[in-house]
């Protein structure tokens, strides 16, 4: 087998170096071999196909080795530089030194590289801890949380510090647009120990697989061990992103397809043969996702979309396949999301209602008068009646509608959150994860790329049916004789992750160089928005609001348990399908408005609960209230901050709701989901 991936590995080099721009071909690299090519082929050769070549082959290793190494440790096959925010955390610390103009050696580049992912991968697997039997589920969901937050603060610096930052959006999905080979032949040495060193505690790694007492019991250091094998895939992951920046999802496909074929061939199994085979397979990944964008775009469109694009799509489709198999904490084994302020008397959530509604009114009236320019009520009044002069007409009509943008949207997202919160009792879960936001979002994109002049209802429409199409999917992948919900969560976040790389690569490819247009939808901001794109939003609120609270007592029912519901008669599968219809729909409409906006889902039903209680009479109402609260300021602090500069309010919210994810998960790490 190694053998065979060696040949298969040269097979595909030889490939890829007869793939590029010039015109140089297959015949000319034999002539070159031959010793009658031209110095041009050799030019060629030197200067951008075999870098190109080297470092797809050197990135590839490290990310299989990285990969193998931290599925070994966390005994997790969805584990990898990915999952474990490994490589957000590198490009953040890459990204951050860039903004502020340090520039430092390719030794010291590593160092911030690497600092960067100890940090968040520290961070990730000490929040996943506890769990029980569904630590695989609270690895992703920690792993995707700190991701997010950390490419949400690298898209901040990117827009702030746009001269100091430039080619990092599309660096950050990984660019084997390499320039020599100085930085590889620094690297080389680096990953070649980090893998050594893992070599040296391989026959350790094999004892781990029995459990931490037994490899103790035979003398294993666990501790020692498992720190010594984190350090060298981190080592790994850092020299990839200092390379060719961070490559998505290949330290989770190569040991996946690794450890597939040691299933057939059990020597494999050995960390010793395994950790060298997964590098191999991680370097097949990269070689050949890169000559498929060459043989599918073109060789010049390869130069602008970036490899990692590629194996993003094929990594998280190896993620849904092995999310595919979760059963162990399935629906029956989860308990219902109580809260103990259910017994708040009904004085107290009239009270907190209307104060949550009064501060809603001033939401409105803080985003109407703070921006750029700074407004009094008298000139709102003046507005209303006519008398303001041209300019400030002007700054309030451009005005208004984002703030009843960030207003509806917050609402509608705030509302799919409690029905998905609840529907999947876990109070982790968000509308995101259902597929909907990247379904929705590359609907949106794809027609704005393909159709300019399309209209509101026009976008809203291919929005939406971009959004249920995706959660179409993901309902039917996760559906196996029943609706496992972790097993609906982890093929939510595969299905996410494809949708992110297939809106990149539909802005790279079509207008490389728009980084706002790429922020508007990855970000999620009410910039340039008018009042005709607000109505298919009011629309789908007025119509799936009331829908859903007719079904608040159903939602109360599927929120304890499946054999209730059945019992009482409800019809399980046809309302649960509908209710989490009705949140795609509403999340769908809001993505085709504000773009993509996270975390407000998560947050705004989580604080409702622990409000007012677990009942969805009230969880509902309140939670919608708190949506407004939360994108109508984050709107407006994105505004008025940094003014005439903006912050787009999608970054906002992040950078709000991830420390308090963070907490959540602290708070339940050492509990049973």
């Amino acid at each position: 087998m190694f053998t065979a991936a060696v040949a298969a590995l040269l097979a595909l080099a030889a490939l890829h170096l007869t793939q590029g721009t010039s015109e140089v071909d297959a015949g000319d690299l034999l002539r070159l071999v031959a010793g009658t090519a031209d110095q041009h082929v050799w030019n060629v050769l030197e200067g951008a196909r075999l870098p190109r070549l080297a470092g797809a082959v050197l990135v590839g290793i490290a990310l299989g080795a990285s990969g193998v190494l931290l599925q070994s440790v966390a005994r997790n096959a969805l584990a990898s530089p990915d999952t474990l925010a490994v490589n957000a955390g590198s490009y953040l610390a890459v990204t951050a030194v860039a903004a502020f103009g340090i520039t430092l050696p390719f030794l010291s580049g590593l160092g911030v590289a690497f600092t960067g992912a100890l940090l968040t991968a520290g961070l990730v697997l000490a929040l996943s801890a506890g769990g029980g039997e569904s630590a695989t589920t609270r690895l992703i969901l920690a792993g995707s949380a700190t991701a997010m937050a950390a490419n949400s603060l690298v898209s901040l610096l990117i827009l702030l510090f746009q001269e100091e930052t430039t080619g990092l959006f599309a660096w950050g999905s990984g660019s084997l647009n390499l320039a020599g080979f100085d930085t590889m032949a620094q690297a080389a040495p680096l990953v070649l120990l980090a893998i050594v060193a893992a070599m040296l505690v391989a026959p350790r790694l094999d004892l781990l697989r029995l459990g931490d007492d037994t490899a103790s019991s035979l003398g294993v250091h666990v501790r020692r061990t498992r720190t010594a094998v984190v350090i060298c895939s981190l080592v790994l992951a850092a020299c990839a992103v200092t390379v060719a920046g961070p490559i998505g999802f290949v330290g989770l496909a190569a040991p996946v397809i690794a450890r597939q074929i040691a299933r057939r061939f059990p020597a494999l199994l050995a960390h010793r043969a395994l950790i060298p085979f997964s590098a191999l397979c991680g370097a097949l990944v990269i070689v050949a996702s890169d000559l498929a964008v060459r043989a599918i775009l073109g060789a010049d469109k390869s130069i602008e979309i970036p490899v990692g694009v590629t194996t993003t799509i094929l990594g998280a489709g190896v993620m849904v396949w092995l999310a595919r198999s979760v059963t162990s904490a399935g629906s029956e084994d989860r308990p219902a999301i109580l809260h103990g302020a259910a017994n708040r008397g009904r004085l107290a959530f009239l009270l907190i209602l209307g104060g949550l509604a009064a501060a809603s009114v001033g939401a409105l009236f803080a985003g109407m008068l703070a921006g750029d320019t700074m407004l009094l009520g008298g000139d709102l009044v003046n507005w209303i009646a006519g008398k303001t002069g041209a300019s400030y007409t002007w700054i309030i009509e451009q005005r208004y509608p984002r703030v009843l943008a960030a207003i509806l949207a917050g609402a509608a997202l705030a509302c799919a959150g409690a029905v998905t919160q609840g529907i999947l009792r876990n109070p982790l879960a968000e509308p995101g994860l259902l597929g909907v936001t990247a379904g929705a979002g590359v609907g949106a994109v794809s027609l704005i790329t393909w159709a300019p002049s399309s209209g509101a209802w026009a976008v809203t429409g291919v929005a939406a049916v971009g959004g249920l199409g995706a959660f179409a999917l993901v309902y039917a992948l996760a559906w196996r004789g029943g609706l496992d919900t972790s097993r609906l969560v982890l093929i939510g976040i595969g299905v996410w992750s494809i949708g992110m790389a297939a809106i990149t690569l539909i802005i790279l490819a079509s207008d490389p160089w728009n980084t706002p247009k790429a922020m508007t939808w990855l970000s999620g901001t009410t910039y340039g928005r008018t009042a005709d794109r607000l109505i298919p939003l009011t629309a789908a609120l007025v119509v799936v609001l009331p829908l859903i609270l007719a079904h608040r007592k159903e939602i109360d029912l599927l929120a304890l348990d499946d054999d209730t519901p059945r019992t009482l008669g409800v019809r399980l599968e046809r309302t649960r399908l509908l209710l989490l219809g009705a949140a795609a729909v509403l999340t769908a409409a809001a993505v085709a408005v504000v773009g993509v906006i996270g975390f407000v889902g998560l947050v705004a039903p989580h604080l409702a609960r622990g409000l007012v209680g677990s009942r969805h009479t009230r969880v509902l109402p309140v939670s919608v209230f708190l949506g407004v609260l939360l994108v109508s300021l984050a709107d407006t602090l994105g505004r008025t901050v940094i003014a005439p500069a903006q912050i787009p309010a999608g970054l906002v919210c992040s950078l709000i709701g991830t420390p308090y994810f963070v907490w959540l998960l602290w708070r339940t790490r050492t509990r049973t989901a």
